[in-house]
């Protein structure tokens, strides 16, 4: 199978040649450029290490790296780093990571040394973003319109530019006519609706979900309607070349649930779900939704609001096990991650530790159909590269039964 019909038959539920994976195809399945960039040299490749996302610093994964792991999938990206930043990628200058990795980073990306030895970005005298001395990625730090608590009638979201539309149709249709790698774009709303929009202020922002329900509509409203406006402008751009739309939100810690089932249904479920649905009865694509956490008990709320694939599969959360999620949901939502847990075994293991937990997830996850292998989330900075390796080396090579 070409890798592109070998991810469309395992999101439609069918088995195919082997498990279809994933490094990079969206920003919560890429590498930390310090791994990447040591993974490169275990292999034996010299290219630069270019950061396509300041905020996480991840790592622009190249074709070699994709054809030598076996992946089967692509993202398709705005030219911005990161939504809200202004800073294209483009003009690439030489940079250093705090651990001495050498990189390249965009010519916009002009970040100050504070005294303290830590980084901070700026925008028009406020600051937006800080990593501290010997850290491995910044955080935002400037207020999203939940948690600023803002004026809806004087507040206009950010809708996708002609130019950012031009752009992704640009690459979509290069990537669809000169690779054979399933195609994958983020188009959310201009906010997370439930995380993004407290950026910068979370409990406030919970405060207000919590106590204010009319203000909260009034804000989802308004960004649904410019969402809804962007995805069939988005449509348009791609056609028929993507074939999975991301969402990304968080519902969940390892523990439990963010929110309530409750509040999920009657505050954030109804806006997503006017989205997804335009989705499904105008396109071919796929939905998949990001979401970290404890998610088990709202699953089912999250296919009925029209979540096809679920990522990153965060096994180590309470009720995420494996074979529990399986039988509960295998036929009803296609699982995208899940391999190899991101906070103890890829990090900590050994090549062997790597390789057992990735069959024994895969075996059950890929029984079917309905799996694309990804780690657990992002590939973090200090990750051995032979843990990498094995990573990617034995979900190829796993047979499912």
């Amino acid at each position: 199978m070409t890798s592109r019909e070998r991810v469309l038959r395992a999101i439609n539920h069918q088995e195919p040649d082997r498990v279809p994976i994933d490094l990079g195809a969206t920003r919560q399945s890429g590498i930390a450029a310090s791994s990447y960039h040591r993974l490169k040299q275990s292999l034996g490749i010299g290219t630069a290490t270019r950061v396509v996302d300041l905020i996480q610093f991840l790592a622009e994964v190249e074709r070699p790296i994709l054809e030598r792991l076996g992946v089967d999938a692509m993202g398709v990206f705005r030219p911005e780093t990161n939504p809200g930043l202004g800073i294209r990628k483009e003009n690439w200058k030489p940079w250093q990571l705090f651990d001495g990795t050498p990189v390249e980073v965009p010519g916009g990306f002009n970040p100050r040394l504070a005294p303290d030895g830590s980084y901070a970005m700026w925008r028009d005298n406020a600051l937006i973003a800080r990593m501290p001395k010997d850290g491995f990625y910044f955080e935002r730090i400037e207020k999203q319109p939940g948690a600023a608590h803002l004026d809806v009638d004087q507040w206009q979201p950010q809708e996708w530019t002609n130019e950012e539309l031009e752009f992704v149709h640009a690459q979509a249709e290069w990537l669809y006519e000169n690779t054979e790698y399933a195609l994958v774009c983020c188009v959310n709303p201009p906010q997370e609706l439930f995380t993004g929009m407290g950026t910068g202020d979370f409990e406030a922002w919970w405060v207000t979900l919590a106590s204010e329900p009319e203000y909260v509509r009034a804000l989802f409203e308004k960004t649904t309607r410019v969402w809804m406006k962007t995805l069939a402008r988005f449509a348009r751009a791609v056609g028929d070349k993507v074939q999975i739309l991301q969402i990304t939100d968080d519902f969940g810690t390892q523990e439990s649930l963010l929110l309530s089932i409750k509040m999920f249904r009657e505050l954030i479920m109804p806006y997503y779900k006017r989205g997804l649905d335009w989705i499904h009865q105008n396109t071919k694509m796929k939905v998949m939704l990001h979401s970290d956490g404890a998610l088990f008990p709202l699953i089912p709320s999250l296919i009925e609001m029209g979540v096809d694939i679920l990522n990153p599969v965060q096994v180590s959360a309470k009720g995420m096990e494996p074979r529990g999620l399986k039988q509960e949901y295998g036929g009803k939502i296609a699982f995208w991650g899940g391999a190899v847990d991101c906070q103890q075994t890829l990090p900590l293991g050994k090549p062997e530790d790597v390789a057992r937990e990735v069959e024994a997830n895969v075996k059950t996850l890929a029984l079917g159909g309905g799996h694309v292998c990804a780690a657990v989330h992002n590939i973090q900075g200090g990750v051995p590269a032979e843990n990498i390796i094995a990573l990617f080396d034995t979900a190829r090579c796993t047979s499912v039964p």
